[in-house]
């Protein structure tokens, strides 16, 4: 068992296509009850459908109705959420982006709330699944980046992983061949500013300077155009509204520890107190740093290095939750070709396998065990990144 662990060859084709389709089946019929089974756009324990699209949906009709900063505002912002559904128990789902990001809520939410929920999804996962298609096309790619456990934890969630993926891989896919819309991709990512933070290090540690100049400009420009529409003291009440979503949602616990992936999480489930626990996550941010720096200054292969950068972003930050486990999708594709183009390491397939799992366990085992099952798959496909990287070096040396 353990020389089949480690060589990876219990993960085969037929094996994967069979537990991709289970997989598939399972979500669409778990989900496909879900919506039956609701009421008034809630499911049965009283929780919108789509969960957390309830704060984007609520946000935009705020935006509609002229008070975009009020998105920002706790109690306005429920209000609309629970006059959405009827329902004065619905839980509150806060709103944490920035300004820029009420366009796309303002303009979904001129559809009815199950409608709008329909189209994001709609949207956005064609965009997620081309970028994986244009890492692999091999003949089970679609299949795979669709049972992609993620996926559907981000459809239940009505989250904006798809999305996120997208303009990440799309970014790295486009790095060289068209560094202007790279540029742009990696500009419109500030959405998600958390996950952007490794993104000018590398640009500027290997002298992809256009790219990161029109990167940035793509950020003023969302800064600027939301100002003027919106007016600039939505920032004043966005940098407001930060100070909540620090103290509350992450310090204090409000957001279920189970969801989250970073070290910050799993120290204060451990009963580490916040200074060290922010200590722990300030110091392997820094290896983080100083270790992907490193890959994209190395003689390896972009893809190599796109992998990397991804599974670095994830580690880097403390919010960082199981749903966003979907920017994960183009990083498994990438070191899944480089494995068939160049043969496997030790262990990696199996490793592969747990990471593209882990969606599907982590909060389970975060729940059960307190084991913080997402960080250690994210930190052990980050380690085979690495080692890859170095035997790169090894041999080249």
């Amino acid at each position: 068992m353990i020389q089949g662990l480690k060589t990876g060859a219990w993960v085969t084709p037929e094996r994967t296509c069979v537990y991709c389709w289970m997989l598939l089946a399972f979500w669409l019929v778990g989900i496909l009850a879900v919506i039956l089974t609701s009421n008034g756009g809630l499911d049965f324990s009283g929780r919108p459908l789509g969960t957390d699209f309830s704060n984007v949906w609520s946000a935009g009709r705020l935006v509609l109705d002229g008070q975009a900063s009020a998105a920002y505002d706790i109690q306005m912002h429920h209000l609309v959420q629970q006059a959405a559904f009827n329902a004065p128990d619905v839980p509150y789902y806060g709103w944490h982006y920035p300004p820029f990001f009420l366009f796309i809520a303002a303009a979904l939410s001129i559809l009815p709330y199950g409608w709008a929920l329909a189209v994001w999804l709609a949207a956005t996962f064609p965009l997620y699944l081309g970028v994986v298609r244009s890492i692999s096309n091999v003949p089970l790619t679609a299949l795979v980046a669709t049972a992609y456990p993620a996926v559907a934890v981000n459809v239940i969630h009505g989250q904006n992983g798809f999305l996120s993926a997208a303009l990440l891989g799309a970014g790295l896919v486009l790095l060289d061949r068209r560094p202007v819309l790279a540029g742009m991709a990696f500009g419109l990512l500030a959405y998600k500013p958390q996950f952007g933070i490794l993104i000018p290090l590398v640009l500027i540690a290997t002298g992809r300077w256009r790219v990161f100049g029109v990167a940035a400009a793509t950020v003023v420009v969302l800064i600027g155009l939301s100002s003027a529409v919106f007016g600039v003291e939505i920032w004043q009440a966005f940098l407001t509204s930060t100070a909540y979503t620090r103290k509350v949602v992450l310090e204090a616990g409000a957001l279920s520890p189970e969801k989250l992936l970073s070290l910050f999480a799993a120290l204060r489930v451990w009963g580490v107190s916040v200074t060290y626990a922010y200590v722990g996550q300030g110091l392997l941010a820094l290896g983080v740093i100083v270790s992907t720096v490193w890959l994209w200054r190395q003689s390896v292969a972009q893809d190599l290095k796109s992998a990397g950068l991804i599974a670095g972003a994830l580690l880097l930050t403390p919010y960082a939750l199981d749903y966003d486990l979907m920017i994960l999708g183009p990083a498994i594709a990438w070191i899944a070709g480089l494995g068939r183009k160049n043969g496997f390491l030790d262990w990696e397939k199996s490793t592969l396998v747990l990471v593209w799992v882990l969606p599907l366990v982590s909060r389970l085992a975060a729940i059960g065990a307190s084991v913080p099952l997402g960080l250690i798959g994210v930190l052990a496909f980050y380690a085979l990144v690495l080692r890859r990287a170095h035997s790169k070096q090894i041999i080249c040396s």
